[in-house]
Parts: C-alpha cells; sequence; structure tokens
C-alpha cells in the first residue's frame, strides 16, 4: 500500500466480424478457465481481474480463536483456547501485501522484520514477497529487493505492498523498488534457473527464480510516491501496470512525461504501450490496481489515476503501439478543491476499480497519513465512449475547459459546471439520511476510502477509512444499512459463503450476512491491523494481518513435518 508511519479518444466499434468472433471466442475461453482456477485458487487481489471480490466456497466459519502469541516475539503459540485454525505464519513487521491461493502455495508480500534467510537479517530493510505451503503454512521461499534510498520513493520498513498475480508457474509482482517481476512459482525447488534473467545472487532452496524483470525508474523515468505498490492483473498475453508514479517531496511532478498505465507483454517483459494520461495533474501519488473485463465484446483495462480520473483503454496490442482510450471519468464533483496535508474534498483513486454485472464502481480517497474526509462512490456504465463524467466545466463563452490539478471550475472567471449529455454516471452516493432525521450523520456519510468495493447477490458492500461499513443496493445505489467498525478500515471486503468478512486497524475483523438488513455475524481478533483483503477458496479463509498470515478453517489442521 502506501506509507504509514506510527509504526503507513474514442475508440470505435468499428471491427472486422472475424475479430469479434475471434476475440469473443478467447473470451469464453478465458471466462471458463478463470471461474475453473477462482473456484479452486485466489490468483490475485480480489480473486480476479474485475477485482470482485466473491469467492465460491462454502463452510467458512464465523468465528475463530487465534489462541496464544508471544507478544515478545510475535511467534504464534496457538494452544488450547486456538479455535478453527489450520496453520499461522509469521511475517515482517508491516505487511500491507494481500494473499494470493495458488496450487500448492501461499503467497503475501511483507517486509523483512522475520529474517528468513540468514543473509539478510532482520535489521536489513527489504520488501519481500514469501511463498508458504498451502497445507501447513511452512515457509519456502523469498523474493526480496532492497529498499530504495531515496524515502520519498520508498518509505523504509513498509515492505513490499503489491500483490502478485499467478498463473500457471509464472509470478508477476511489482517490488518497492519500481520493478515490475516475473518468477518461477517454484522457486529454486525445481532446480533450475529459469531465464533469461540469470544474475541471481544466490540459487539456494528457499530463494526465489526471477524469470526477468522491467525496471520502471531506470527506463521510463518513473518517480513512485512513497511506494510502488500496484498489483498486476493480465488478459492473454498482456500485463497491466499501474507505476505509481507522482509527486516529489515538494508536491511537485517532476516528471509528468512519465507514463502512469503500462501494457507488457507478460511471457517477456517487453513494453507494449505506455499512458501518461494524467500528466502533471497528480495530486500525490498513483496507488492503484488495473482492472479488465470483456464488456460488450470489447475488452477493457480499467485504471485509477492520480488525478481523480477513471480511465479505460482498450485492452489490446495496437498497431501503432500507442493506447487507444475508450472512455475518461472524473470521479470528483466539479466543484470539489484538492488542498495540501488532507485538507480540502478533493480525492484521487487508491482503491482499484470493481466490475460487476456489467458496471464499474469506483471510490475515491487519499493517502491514508492524512486522515478522514467526504468521498465518492460511483457506479458507471462502461458502454458509453469519450468524456463519459458526470459534468462538464465551460468557460463563459461555452466551450470546455480542460481538467485541472487542484480544482476544475473558476466561476470568479465566469466558468460554471453543466450537466454532461454523455454522462455514464448510474448513481452516485456519498451517504444517505437512513434514520430520517434530516440529516447525513458520520455513521451514514461515505468517507475516503482505500479498499474497494464487493458486489453480490445485488448488495455492494464497502468499508471506507473512517471505520463504516456500507450496504447499498448495487443497481441503485440506495443504502441499506451502515457500521462502525470504530477503527480505520484499509482493505477491502470478501464476500464468500453468504458472509461478509472485513478487517480493520485494530485487529478485528467483522462477519456480517450478506443481508439487506444489518446482521453482525461476530468479531474476530488477529492480533495486530488487516491493511489486506482475504481470501477464500476449498473452505479456507486466508487473513494477512500486519504480522501474521493466517488459515482460517472448520477442518482439522495437518502436522507440519518442518516448522516455518
Amino acid at each position: 500500500m502506501i506509507r504509514h508511519l506510527d509504526m503507513q479518444k474514442d475508440h470505435g466499434n468499428q471491427r472486422t466480424r472475424g475479430f469479434i468472433f475471434s476475440f469473443a471466442f478467447v473470451g469464453i475461453v478465458w471466462f471458463l478457465q478463470a471461474a475453473s482456477v477462482i473456484a479452486a485458487d485466489w490468483p490475485q487481489l480480489g480473486g480476479s481481474p474485475s477485482r470482485n471480490a466473491v469467492a465460491i466456497t462454502a463452510a467458512l466459519p464465523v468465528e475463530w480463536n487465534l489462541g496464544a502469541i508471544d507478544r515478545a516475539t510475535w511467534e504464534w503459540k496457538g494452544g488450547p483456547q486456538a479455535q478453527n485454525i489450520l496453520w499461522v505464519a509469521p511475517l515482517g513487521t508491516q505487511s500491507y501485501g494481500s494473499p494470493v491461493v495458488a496450487g500448492k502455495y501461499v503467497l503475501c508480500g511483507t517486509n523483512n522484520g522475520r529474517g528468513y534467510l540468514e543473509r539478510f537479517p532482520k535489521e536489513c530493510d527489504l520488501g519481500c514477497l514469501l511463498c508458504f505451503s498451502r497445507t501447513d503454512g511452512r515457509f519456502v521461499w523469498q523474493y526480496g529487493a532492497e529498499v530504495l534510498p531515496d524515502s520519498n520513493q520508498n518509505w523504509p520498513e513498509q515492505g513490499l505492498c503489491s500483490t502478485p498475480l499467478v498463473e500457471g508457474n509464472r509470478v508477476w509482482v511489482v517490488s518497492n523498488r519500481g520493478c515490475v517481476v516475473c518468477l518461477d512459482l517454484e522457486g529454486f525447488h525445481d532446480g533450475e534457473n529459469d531465464g533469461p534473467f540469470a544474475q541471481e545472487s544466490s540459487t539456494g532452496p528457499n530463494d526465489a527464480d526471477v524469470v526477468w524483470e522491467f525496471d520502471m525508474i531506470n527506463r521510463l523515468g518513473v518517480s513512485p510516491r512513497y511506494m510502488t505498490s500496484s498489483s498486476v492483473t493480465a488478459a492473454g498475453d498482456l500485463l497491466f501496470v499501474t507505476t505509481s508514479h507522482g509527486t516529489n517531496e515538494k508536491g511537485q511532478v517532476v516528471h509528468p512525461e512519465a507514463p502512469s498505465f503500462l501494457a507488457l507483454d507478460k511471457h517477456t517483459g517487453e513494453l507494449v504501450w505506455a499512458d501518461h494520461s494524467p500528466g502533471d495533474r497528480i495530486m500525490e501519488g498513483q496507488w492503484s490496481s488495473p482492472a479488465f473485463a470483456v464488456i460488450g465484446d470489447v475488452p477493457q483495462v480499467i485504471f485509477g489515476g492520480g488525478d481523480g480520473w477513471v480511465y479505460s483503454f482498450l485492452a489490446e496490442r495496437t498497431a501503432t503501439g500507442q493506447p487507444v482510450l475508450l472512455w475518461k471519468f472524473d470521479a470528483n464533483p466539479k466543484k470539489t478543491k484538492y488542498e495540501e496535508a488532507g485538507m480540502g474534498d478533493r480525492n484521487y483513486l487508491v482503491a482499484a476499480p470493481v466490475v460487476a454485472e456489467g458496471r464499474v464502481y469506483v471510490v475515491t480517497g487519499r493517502d491514508p497519513q492524512w486522515g478522514e474526509g467526504p468521498g465518492d462512490l460511483w457506479c458507471i456504465d462502461p458502454t458509453k465512449r469519450g468524456d463519459v463524467s458526470a459534468e462538464l466545466v465551460v468557460d463563459a463563452s461555452g466551450r470546455i475547459v480542460p481538467p485541472r490539478r487542484t480544482f476544475a471550475v473558476d466561476e470568479t472567471a465566469g466558468e460554471q459546471v453543466i450537466p454532461n449529455p454523455n454522462s455514464a454516471v448510474i448513481w452516485h452516493y456519498r451517504g444517505q439520511d437512513l434514520n430520517n432525521n434530516g440529516k447525513i450523520d458520520f455513521e451514514e456519510e461515505f468517507h475516503r476510502t482505500i479498499g474497494m468495493p464487493a458486489v453480490a447477490n445485488g448488495l455492494l458492500v464497502v468499508g471506507d477509512h473512517s471505520g463504516v461499513v456500507h450496504c447499498l443496493d448495487a443497481a441503485t445505489g440506495k443504502a441499506f444499512w451502515t457500521y462502525d467498525m470504530m477503527a480505520s478500515i484499509w482493505g477491502s471486503p470478501l464476500i464468500a459463503d453468504g458472509k461478509v468478512y472485513i478487517g480493520d486497524e485494530d485487529g478485528d475483523v467483522a462477519v456480517f450476512a450478506l443481508s439487506r438488513e444489518r446482521q453482525l455475524l461476530a468479531e474476530n481478533t488477529v492480533g495486530s491491523s488487516v491493511y489486506t483483503v482475504p481470501a477464500a477458496t476449498d473452505g479456507v479463509l486466508y487473513i494477512v494481518s500486519q504480522r501474521h498470515l493466517m488459515a482460517i478453517s472448520q477442518k482439522k489442521p495437518v502436522p507440519s513435518s518442518e516448522g516455518p
């Protein structure tokens, strides 16, 4: 994720029939493959390219108990009080990477606070991707990247904040050093050094095997703000990445020409196309992750920008090597203003866009260090083209005013806001008066949000940074209920087995029934803050807290032959 200080051109639809048929066939194959993978694995952030964290599984526990944890060493002891715990694996001291489950393994990002490899003691500041046995939580291998010397680009001790993507025997992740890295899922356990990259400093059985890497800082002039944290997704042979390009310590975008959104060849790391749409309008950083879906026979990759706009591109190679913009959407009401140090009500996108039931859902937020503030939740029709924002800004002559960085409309110059006849807005949510007292109370207001919504059974659930969980009608935006968890929510909810799981900064995981009526089933502590998205598959719930990766299930634990 990001810094934590207290411990963080309109594309026509003219295509040949043959092309449409061929892509539709590929789309069907992709869908069938994805469905089968998701049923058994959880291979990326949100479980699928749509980023909609809905798991197909059953018999997940409502309650659990970790048992004893040694607070001096953070070692998990378990003991007789432990309930519904398969295994617990220790992580570093700060962990922001969500778990993914693939084949025999579970992977997540953290820092080097555990010191799994002897040559990297705990005092060595690394961003680490750790791989564990899915059966018993035994440590398998580690990818480590030393922290960058510039704290503005890589804040110390934050670890590796990207959630990896796994397909087959390949893992793709963005390191804390601004590199997109492809790894062999087996590490060096298979005794092979997969290439073309073959310069690993160590090839021991617990080391990661790098296949290729793409350095966005040195090759593209990208300057990450605090952390490179995008979680990649893929479609066909294309890998989609948000670069985390942002401002310097003075709040300036020093390289506005550097790209924000990339498509790479996932097999070779070759740059396919790049886009720098936000340019000098980036407010601070770009930590959102891309989503992908085929919508109306058109493959779209959807990015959230650091300027508060959402951008959708044709998710394909192009003859010119340039990206094709399908639509763009300003996720801020035009009369909002951005101010430094968390002030103002103009935001950007930190959470990934979510695609569900043919609609796109986006939420706005800020770096959590800037505290609370108002946010926006939008439901968008992704079949429209061009500027599909809710509103437009025109000058005194009626001409469209181009976007600005910190504000959109200058009313003193005669500019005004008008409705956009090409708007793609289905609904917009900033809160609702649920108790009919004539005002929007704190727990009825929608605040800045850095976690994605999740959509299932016609319901949308999302948590905001002020700690309020919201449940809405996914089609209309009507609010059904809210719940104040009394602690900041950074991560996204998981919907699985008719339940909603969502964690908070106090280290509690609330479990709700997926229902139009609020039904809090349980609140379970996991010992330390939860900044991540849970994963679930095959009757097992996986949660990453700041200190631990835990597998929670009503299944009987399998004894490990080797300690982690």
